[in-house]
Parts: C-alpha cells; sequence; structure tokens
C-alpha cells in the first residue's frame, strides 16, 4: 500500500508547553488508522497540525507529496485532506443544504448534484431533513453532517476528531458504521476517538498516545489484545 500521510519527529509548542514531543507515524492509502489516548495527550494538536490551524515548531508533515508545512490551510482541502472537527461546528443556521454546500466550497467545478446523492444515499437521515436548520438536529444528525459536509470536498483522507463524543450507544454505533462504509468507498481516514473500543474495532493500526508522545503502535487485534491497552483504555 502506498504511503498518503507521513508525519516524521513533529513537535507542536504551545508557548514553552510541549504539546507534541517528537511524533513519526504514517497512514497508508485505503486504511483507517486510529489515534487513541486520554484528554490532553495531543491527539487534537496533532490533527490541527495536519491541517494546518497551527504551526508545528519543527519535523516534516507530507500528504500524497505535498509538503503541508509549506502550505496554507485553505489549500490543504484542495489536496483532499478534509478534517470533521470536535464538536461538530456546523453552520446552526444554515440549513442541511447550505452546511453541505459550504463543504464543496473549495471545489473548482460546480457540478454538485451527483455529491449531494452520494451523502444522501450514505446518510439518509440528511435528505430528510436538509431544508431543516442545522442547529434544530440532533447531536448525532450533526455530527453525520459535519461528515457530509467534508465529504462534500471530495476527499482522499478524512481527519476525524472524536466523532462519537456526547451520543448515546445507539449512535456511537451508527456512526461507525458510517465511518466504515465511506471507508470502504475508498477514502483512507485518521481517527482520533477516546472510545478506544470502538476504534479498534474497525481501524487497520493504531497509535496510542500519552502526553505528546506516541508510546505504543501496532495492528489493532494486537492492541486489543494487549494487557496494558485493556486496562487503561478498554477497561479490562
Amino acid at each position: 500500500m502506498a504511503t498518503m500521510l507521513s508525519i516524521k519527529d513533529l513537535k507542536v509548542y504551545y508557548g514553552s508547553i510541549r504539546a507534541i514531543k517528537g511524533i513519526s507515524f504514517e497512514v497508508n492509502e485505503g486504511e483507517i488508522v486510529t489515534l487513541i489516548g486520554a484528554n490532553g495527550a495531543g491527539k487534537t494538536t496533532t490533527l490541527h497540525a495536519i491541517s494546518g490551524l497551527v504551526k508545528p515548531k519543527s519535523g516534516s508533515i507530507e500528504f500524497c507529496g505535498h509538503n503541508l508545512r509549506a502550505t496554507e490551510a485553505h489549500r490543504i482541502i484542495r489536496l483532499g485532506l478534509a478534517q470533521v472537527p470536535e464538536g461538530r461546528r456546523v453552520f446552526s443556521k444554515m440549513t442541511v443544504m447550505e452546511n453541505l454546500q459550504m463543504g464543496a466550497y473549495a471545489r473548482k467545478d460546480d457540478d454538485l448534484s451527483k455529491d449531494y446523492d452520494m451523502v444522501f444515499e450514505r446518510l439518509p437521515r440528511l435528505k430528510e431533513r436538509r431544508r431543516q436548520a442545522a442547529g434544530t438536529l440532533s447531536g448525532g444528525e450533526q455530527q453525520m453532517l459535519a461528515i457530509g459536509r467534508a465529504l462534500m470536498s471530495k476527499p482522499k483522507m478524512l481527519l476525524l476528531d472524536e466523532p462519537s463524543m456526547g451520543l448515546s450507544p445507539l449512535l456511537v454505533n451508527e456512526i461507525f458504521h458510517i465511518i466504515r462504509d465511506v471507508n470502504q468507498a475508498g477514502v483512507t481516514i485518521l481517527l482520533v476517538e477516546q472510545n478506544a473500543k470502538k476504534a479498534l474495532e474497525i481501524a487497520n493500526r493504531a497509535y496510542v498516545l500519552e502526553t505528546g508522545s506516541i508510546v505504543m503502535s501496532g495492528g489493532t487485534k494486537e492492541m486489543e489484545n494487549n494487557e496494558k491497552i485493556r486496562k487503561a483504555y478498554l477497561g479490562g
């Protein structure tokens, strides 16, 4: 498999605080790779560094051969890398359709009809709610909309930040089913998720972040069977 995303010796500081302490990892085309770890481990900061929302102090970030450290955030999405942010961040006063249109803002083509059909086929509840203001949707529906909005940019890779946060167990299962479906349709995924059990169920590989450092990595079956991982993250 070709390497799609390559991170080498990435360091991110917030003032004098070292948030990311020289991490290296990669994501291959077609994979679901998950970053797991406790609150404050640096998972979201890692995603923000990849998508250009925070500037690293040092290290390299390459996506499909492009140097992302030298690329402005609004241009990164045009390379085929889209982020679904923590907390969903939908435009609450806009309708579902208007939110989806915003997801396509960086595209140079304006024929969106096939893409609306694709989103509505994968996320049929959005079609039912397409004229509703996004702020009136349930938490699960807003998460679906955030994913649909990102898909409208026609990404090669999705960065997903805590997609299960605040959702009921039933909706968590539905969201993870959607993530797997999107991946099977050809979108590579880097998943940040505190629900390590669900993340390991759908991912190919995992990296464990603790206080800004990668302390363990491997295939998800290996992780699920690791006693330290079970005790720290799986409640076992």
